[in-house]
């Protein structure tokens, strides 16, 4: 990976509920769904479609094929969408879903050597404020950088920061109400919560031109993490497209690391930048759940972003099919492949971009 800052990041970690159950330290099974009051029971739906999950799985289990992936193409840095409190109490919130995974399960993130999790999204407080003080609490202890929720706004709003061999990676996390969560999160001064985006605005940018000009340095690359839009459906709102290009045009971001969307979306290069609209879902407990087959929500990808740290400029992106089975990432088969670069070469020709399947089953970036 000589010349370039090679940055890992896929879609939603959500580690709880289900994964949380099989995992060495299960939190107690009692959901608050109107349909499931066990966690067990995504547990259950999983076996059935796919056969028997190991008990206890190892804390590397979930991980799978990726790990030998990381392995093979080695990423500086590494980023996920972390979609769970990570706590034991159980002030959990009224809201019909709720996840979370027993702080004692943590080394699955470390296991995997994750070192940022952003958490500006719409189950981070699924546990409260107390569920979210102990998630901070209980990913610091572990090592592992975060952003995008925190004790006040000020905490929320802050990067975090990665340094590598080439230059540093500044990670801003950022939500949407768009994607679901709750006016009543964000964070304000003498209140815990996430760092809420109101409205896509040329304001908001602004406001983070300022946070990345106070912080910056030389061969520093930006990345903006966010939870916004939808869970199905291909479609890129044009606010939504706008908002990306001031963050870069005007905020001086440079890549934009877009999720909440259960399947990958189209990609588009802006100014040399990379914009990820919507990564897919990367790690759940949703196998044997019916609805939305047509999205192939149990394929994922792992994007690597190979970045000039000097400019931010976008060098080439390579991308690792995946499919969920048994609560494990694995290497997605041909046609698997196939069909993501057909849907992915779709939805990125309307941004002047193209998907190309490599020969060894790997999807590679074209872009004007």
């Amino acid at each position: 990976m000589e010349g370039g800052i090679t940055i890992f990041m896929c879609g939603d970690v959500m580690t709880g509920r289900g994964i949380d159950q099989v995992l060495p330290h299960p939190s107690g099974p009692r959901i608050y769904e109107p349909y499931m009051d066990s966690a067990l029971g995504y547990v259950e739906l999983a076996e059935r479609a796919h056969g028997p999950i190991p008990r206890p799985a190892g804390f590397s289990y979930i991980w799978g094929d990726a790990l030998e992936e990381f392995r093979r193409t080695g990423p500086d840095v590494k980023i996920i969408n972390l979609e769970t409190a990570v706590t034991g109490t159980g002030d959990y919130e009224d809201k019909g879903i709720n996840y979370r995974m027993h702080p004692y399960n943590i080394p699955c993130i470390t296991a995997a050597g994750i070192d940022c999790c952003a958490l500006a999204n719409n189950h981070v407080l699924d546990w409260g404020a107390g569920g979210l003080l102990e998630t901070l609490r209980t990913l610091k202890g572990a090592g592992l950088a975060c952003c995008g929720a925190g004790g006040n706004i000020g905490e929320a709003s802050a990067p975090a920061v990665i340094g590598t061999a080439r230059g540093r990676v500044l990670v801003f996390s950022m939500g949407s109400v768009t994607s679901g969560i709750p006016r009543s999160w964000a964070a304000a001064e003498n209140r815990p919560g996430v760092n809420l985006l109101e409205d896509f605005s040329l304001g908001e940018a602004l406001a983070l031109k300022g946070k990345i000009e106070k912080g910056r340095r030389g061969n520093d690359v930006v990345v903006a993490s966010i939870h916004w839009g939808g869970n199905w459906g291909y479609g890129v709102p044009e606010r939504m497209r706008r908002f990306a290009h001031q963050l870069i045009e005007e905020a001086g971001v440079d890549i934009i690391h877009g999720h909440s969307s259960h399947h990958p979306k189209g990609i588009e290069v802006h100014g040399g930048k990379l914009i990820l609209y919507g990564c897919g879902d990367f790690i759940n407990d949703y196998e044997g759940i019916a609805g939305y087959e047509e999205f192939r929500g149990d394929l994922g990808l792992m994007y690597f972003a190979k970045t000039d740290p000097g400019n931010g400029n976008l060098i080439s992106l390579r991308m690792t099919p995946t499919l969920m089975r048994r609560f494990r990432v694995n290497r997605a088969g041909t046609p698997e492949a196939v069909w993501l670069r057909d849907v992915l070469d779709r939805e990125s020709v309307r941004f002047n971009a193209r998907v190309r399947a490599d020969a060894d089953g790997s999807l590679e970036l074209e872009w004007k």
